[in-house]
C-alpha cells in the first residue's frame, strides 16, 4: 500500500460509500452456526482461564492466566461488538441477546455502547465535537485546562496509559451509570443494562471467592488474578486498539462538518494496523480481525470472520487511499510522542507545544 504524504492527498478519487459497499457484497454473508461456535469457544476459554486463576498452584501462573483471561475478554467483546452492529448473525433478536451476553465479561452495558459507538462514533468518525473517542484537543483547549487536567492529558497521550483512558473516559464516565451531563438522553434500558453488568460483576466475584474458599486458595490473589487483572488487561487492549485506529500522523480529524463530509471519512479516518507474527501467532486473528478496520468502517454489516477478505478488496480497488501501518513499538511510541494535539486549521497533529508532527 502506498503511503500518503498528507491525510488529504489522495492519489485517486474515492467513489461514494454506496458504490464501495457494493464491492463488498460477496463477503457480507452472516452465518449463525459460525457465530455460535465462536461464542462457545471463547466462553469456554474464559471459563477455563478464570478457573485456572484460582486453581493454579503458583502466583506467577495465576497472574499469567489472569492476563490470558483479559485477552479472552477482549475476544468476547469483539464478538459482542459484531452482534451490536447486527453483523454477527442474520437474526436481529439473537444478535441483541448474544451481544448482551458477550459483553458481560467486559462489564459493557449493551445499549449504552450501541448509542455511543454505533450512532456517534461510526456515524461521525473523527468529527470534533461529536465523535468523542480519543478526540484530540487543540493547543488553546489544552492550555485553557487546569493543571491537573493537562497532566492527565499527558498521561493519556504518553502511550503508556490507554487502559486508564478507556477505563475513565469511556467506561466510567460514559457507559457505567453515566451522568445526565455525559448522557442527556435517559432511557430505561440504559439503567437496566448497567444493573445487568453490575449483577454479572457480583456473580463473578462471588464465584471466585467461593472457589478460593473451597480449594484453600488465597481469596485476595484469586480476586486480583481472576477479576482485577483481567479487567485491566481488557481495558488496556481496547484502549490501545481504539487509539491506534484513529491516531496516526496521516489520519485527519475535522472541525467543520462540510470538510469532514467531503473527505470520505469512512475510508480516510482509520488505520489498517498489521502485526508481524510473534512466535507463529497472528495477533490480528487472535483479536478476531478487528484490525481490518477500514473495511469495518466502510460497512459495519460485514461479519468479523469475513473482514480480511473485505479489507483486501478495498486495498486492491483503492490503491494509496488507505493508511496501512505495520506495528512496531518504535512506531507506536513515536506516534504517541508526536500526536498529542491537533491543529484543525492546518490539518495536522502537533505536540503539546503546538509544533507540527510532519
Amino acid at each position: 500500500m502506498i503511503d500518503l504524504a498528507l491525510p488529504q492527498a489522495l492519489p485517486i478519487s474515492i467513489p461514494h460509500r454506496k458504490t464501495i459497499r457494493t464491492w463488498l457484497l460477496p463477503v457480507s454473508e452472516r452465518n449463525t452456526v459460525h457465530a455460535l461456535l465462536l461464542s462457545a469457544l471463547d466462553f469456554g476459554l474464559f471459563g477455563a482461564m478464570t478457573a485456572l486463576t484460582v486453581w493454579a498452584p503458583y502466583l506467577a501462573l495465576k497472574l499469567l492466566f489472569g492476563v490470558l483471561s483479559g485477552v479472552v475478554i477482549a475476544r468476547l467483546f469483539i464478538l459482542g461488538h459484531d452482534a451490536c452492529h447486527q453483523s454477527f448473525t442474520p437474526h436481529r433478536g439473537l444478535n441483541r441477546w448474544l451481544g448482551r451476553l458477550l459483553f458481560l465479561p467486559s462489564l459493557t452495558p449493551y445499549s449504552l455502547w450501541d448509542t455511543g459507538h454505533n450512532v456517534v462514533h461510526h456515524g461521525y468518525t473523527n468529527l470534533k465535537g461529536v465523535d468523542m473517542v480519543w478526540a484530540p484537543l487543540t493547543r488553546d483547549e489544552y492550555r485553557a485546562m487546569p493543571v491537573w487536567k493537562r497532566a492527565l492529558q499527558r498521561v493519556y497521550r504518553s502511550g503508556l496509559a490507554p487502559w486508564l483512558y478507556y477505563l475513565v473516559e469511556m467506561w466510567w464516565l460514559r457507559m457505567y451509570f453515566p451522568s445526565r451531563r455525559q448522557m442527556p438522553t435517559r432511557r430505561r434500558v440504559f439503567l437496566l443494562d448497567s444493573l445487568l453488568v453490575t449483577a454479572a460483576a457480583a456473580v463473578w466475584v462471588g464465584v471466585l471467592v467461593a472457589a478460593a474458599s473451597a480449594t484453600g486458595q488465597s481469596i485476595f490473589w484469586s480476586l486480583i488474578s481472576g477479576f482485577v487483572l483481567p479487567l485491566l488487561v481488557w481495558n488496556a487492549l481496547i484502549g490501545f486498539v481504539v487509539y491506534v485506529h484513529h491516531t496516526h500522523e496521516k489520519i485527519a480529524w475535522y472541525e467543520r462538518k462540510a470538510d469532514w463530509s467531503s473527505a470520505q471519512p469512512f475510508v480516510s479516518t482509520t488505520v489498517h494496523l498489521q502485526f508481524k507474527p510473534f512466535l507463529g501467532i497472528d495477533m490480528g486473528r487472535v483479536l478476531h480481525n478487528i484490525m481490518e478496520h477500514t473495511a469495518h468502517h466502510v460497512d459495519m454489516t460485514i461479519p468479523l470472520y469475513r473482514l480480511r477478505k473485505a479489507q483486501a478488496i478495498l486495498e486492491a480497488k483503492l490503491p494509496g487511499c488507505i493508511v496501512v501501518q505495520t506495528f512496531s513499538w518504535r512506531w507506536y511510541f513515536d506516534t504517541a510522542r508526536r500526536c498529542k494535539l491537533y491543529d484543525y486549521e492546518a490539518g495536522c497533529w502537533t505536540d503539546f507545544a503546538g509544533q507540527p508532527s510532519r
